[in-house]
C-alpha cells in the first residue's frame, strides 16, 4: 500500500564531523572558520530519513530530496549521496549553517515544497531528521508540517510499518528507552526521524548516474534564497571551554561522591 506516497525528504549538508569546527564573527554575522573550504557530507539524520524513505516507495511512490545550501556545495555532497537511493533533486541555493533562524528556514521549505510538480499534498509524507547536525532546533520540520497545514507529526521516528489498508504504524522514541507506539490512519504526515533500522546502503554507481542526470538540472535552475536580513541574531560565538579539576579518593560511599559532584556543579 506504499504505492501512493509522496515522500518529500528535507536534508541539507553539514560539515564533516571528523573535522575541527571554529566558530568565527563574520562580516555576515556568525559562522565557521573557512566554512566554504571544509568537506561536506549529509545531514546524518536527514540520511537515515532518505534511506527509509527509499525503502518504504521501493514498491512504488516517488521520493524527492529537498535541500536548502550553497549549490557548489551540494553538487559535490550529492555526487555521494547519489548512489545510495533514488530521488529528485529540489534545490534552494540558500544559506546551510547552523545559524539560520530556523523560522526562515521553515518558511523557505514550505514554499519549495508547495511548488513540487505533480506532488499530491493527500499522499504527502514529510520526513526529516529528528535534529540536525547545523540546524538542531529541533524545530524546523514542525514548523515545515504547520505551514503546510499537516497536523499529524511524529518525532524520534525510529521504525514506521505500513498496514493493509493504507495506515501505517509509527514507533516514536520516549524517555527511558520506551516508545510511543501510534496508529495513523493515512497521510499526510511528517515523521522527523532519529536513526531508523536500516543501515546505509552501499554505493551503486548505476544508480548514481541515474540521478545525476536529474540533479545536475535541478542544482542549475536552483533558486537562491538569500539570508533573511534582520532575523536571528548572537551576542557571541565561541568554542566550549575546557575545565578540568580532579581528585584521587578511595572507599568513598557513593552517597558522598554524588554530593560532591553536586556541589562541584553548583560551584
Amino acid at each position: 500500500m506504499s504505492a501512493g506516497f509522496h515522500i518529500v525528504v528535507c536534508g541539507s549538508l553539514v560539515p564533516d564531523p571528523l573535522q575541527t569546527l571554529e566558530p568565527i564573527r563574520g562580516p555576515q554575522g556568525p559562522g565557521l572558520k573557512n566554512e566554504m573550504m571544509l568537506p561536506a557530507i549529509l545531514d546524518p539524520w536527514a540520511g537515515h530519513a532518505l534511506f527509509e524513505a527509499a525503502n518504504l516507495a521501493a514498491s512504488g511512490g516517488k521520493v524527492w530530496l529537498l535541500s536548502m545550501g550553497p549549490k557548489a556545495k551540494l553538487q559535490q555532497v550529492m555526487m555521494s549521496v547519489a548512489q545510495k537511493a533514488p530521488f529528485e533533486l529540489v534545490v534552494l541555493d540558500g544559506p546551510a549553517g547552523g545559524f539560520t533562524d530556523a523560522h526562515f528556514t521553515a518558511r523557505a521549505l514550505a514554499e519549495a515544497i508547495e511548488g513540487i510538480a505533480g506532488l499530491d499534498r493527500s499522499r504527502l509524507l514529510l520526513f526529516g531528521g529528528w535534529q540536525s547536525a547545523s540546524r538542531g532546533a529541533g524545530s524546523t520540520l514542525q514548523m515545515v508540517g504547520e505551514r503546510l497545514g499537516v497536523l499529524d507529526q511524529f518525532q524520534g521516528v525510529d521504525e514506521i510499518r505500513v498496514q493493509d489498508d493504507g495506515a501505517f504504524v509509527v514507533k516514536e522514541r520516549v524517555e527511558g528507552g520506551g516508545y510511543l507506539v501510534s496508529r495513523c490512519a493515512g497521510p499526510p504526515a511528517v515523521l522527523g526521524w532519529a536513526t531508523g533500522n536500516l543501515p546505509e546502503p552501499p554505493n551503486n554507481p548505476q544508480l548514481g548516474m541515474a540521478n545525476m542526470r536529474l540533479i545536475m538540472p535541478a542544482l542549475q535552475r536552483a533558486e537562491p534564497v538569500p539570508a533573511e536580513p534582520g532575523g536571528l541574531s548572537f551576542a557571541s560565538v565561541e568554542l566550549p571551554k575546557a575545565r578540568r579539576e580532579t581528585r584521587l579518593v578511595k572507599d568513598l560511599p557513593p552517597a558522598e561522591v554524588a554530593a560532591d559532584i553536586l556541589a562541584w556543579i553548583k560551584s
